[in-house]
């Protein structure tokens, strides 16, 4: 790098400054964590174990929670390990690669979510129509378009981030690198690259969440005509993906759609959108869903259920 950039590694301030906080944290997300890596893998296991992987709804949620482990995994065990560490270091090349995984997982499932939302339009709105339009060879190009969008978008963010010249302090008030946070430590006047970072992720955050918002409002609308049944089947459905969709946006769009600023609350909104979401969504979508639990039921035998 042609600038100078005399700092090897970073350091973070953490969740907070309080030892006895930093304790309790530690075993509550200690927990959540193992709910998150169990509570993905026992949809995954059971979605592949079973025929449910034919439809298209859990062929993408299969995915959608290969993605949440992925994601948390990014800065979960990372600030786990840093809650009981007096200095909690990461190097220059370690916050590079956080800071594209954080991004890259996360516009992967916004991506993900939005195509759930395309699948569950066609099925309300054409069902007749539903296994020619959503057949496997469509569904993996689809999912192909969800990771290389994930890519580019994140590839961007970094690229953006490694020209920029850091020479100290190196102190990161987060508990892992994220854009915001970063480009303040830089050397250099960061105006351009903070607009076009709002830009890139703003975009995404908000674009996404239209769609999402329209194809359910479309979705809803046609419910109208159905049966007392397919309507209560149809909501059920769309009622555990608006949860996740929402849990999901509010914080990120909080966090990506706004210029180059830091708050406060932005480690507890981080909190949420890295470890709370990808908890909650297995639940949510076992919980709420009668074929899942059926599935899993006739899966893992009655003793365990």
């Amino acid at each position: 790098m042609g600038q100078i950039n005399n700092v090897t590694e970073f350091i973070f301030w953490g969740l907070s400054q309080n030892l006895e906080v930093e304790e309790v944290c530690f075993v509550v997300f200690s927990v959540f964590y193992t709910v998150i890596l169990l509570g993905n893998l026992l949809i995954m296991l059971t979605v592949c174990l079973s025929n449910l992987f034919q439809s298209p709804l859990y062929f993408f949620l299969n995915y959608l929670s290969f993605v949440d482990i992925c994601y948390s995994s990014v800065t979960a065990p990372k600030m786990i390990v840093d809650l009981l560490a007096k200095n909690k270091r990461i190097s220059y090349m370690g916050c590079m690669l956080q800071l594209f995984g954080v991004h890259f997982f996360d516009c992967t499932e916004i991506f993900i979510l939005t195509v759930m939302a395309y699948d569950r339009y066609v099925a309300i709105c054409k069902p007749l129509h539903y296994m020619a339009i959503m057949d496997r060879g469509r569904c993996c190009k689809m999912l192909l378009g969800t990771w290389v969008g994930g890519f580019l978008h994140s590839i961007i963010q970094v690229a953006l981030i490694v020209q920029l010249p850091f020479c100290g302090p190196n102190e990161i008030d987060h508990y892992f690198c994220d854009i915001h946070p970063v480009l303040k430590l830089a050397c250099t006047d960061t105006y351009v690259v903070g607009v076009v970072v709002t830009a890139n992720s703003g975009t995404i955050a908000l674009g996404s969440f239209v769609i999402l918002l329209i194809s359910y409002s479309i979705i809803l609308v046609s419910l109208r005509k159905q049966s007392a049944e397919g309507r209560r089947k149809a909501l059920s459905t769309c009622g555990s993906h608006i949860a996740v969709v929402i849990i999901f946006f509010a914080p990120c769009t909080f966090m990506y759609m706004r210029p180059d600023t830091t708050f406060s609350e932005d480690k507890m909104v981080a909190v949420f959108y890295t470890i709370i979401t990808p908890m909650l969504n297995p639940l949510i979508y076992t919980l709420r869903n009668a074929e899942v639990k059926k599935v899993m039921k006739k899966l893992w035998g009655r003793k365990v259920f």
